[in-house]
């Protein structure tokens, strides 16, 4: 089985993809899942992330089957 990992606006530009697939043993929370995905160990400064369309934190635990999302923050004006 396996992880679907999303990546929007500026993630999705920066890593050249929107979307991939790792296997269910990438890693057991967001941070592994992330470091799986980019080959870094650290989550850019003020990623938000999110686990089955809720918002995460890097230590949330992920399992088979999952969706894991990263994106920007959000501003407006």
């Amino acid at each position: 089985m396996s992880i679907t990992v999303k990546y929007f606006a500026r993630l999705r530009e920066q890593l050249g993809r929107s979307e991939e697939q790792l296997p269910a043993s990438a890693g057991d929370s967001v941070a592994a899942i992330w470091k799986a995905a980019t080959g870094t160990d650290s989550l850019p400064d003020g990623i938000l992330m999110a686990v089955n369309l809720t918002y995460a934190k890097v230590d949330t635990p992920v399992q088979d089957g999952d969706e894991v999302g990263f994106f920007p923050p959000v501003t407006g004006g």
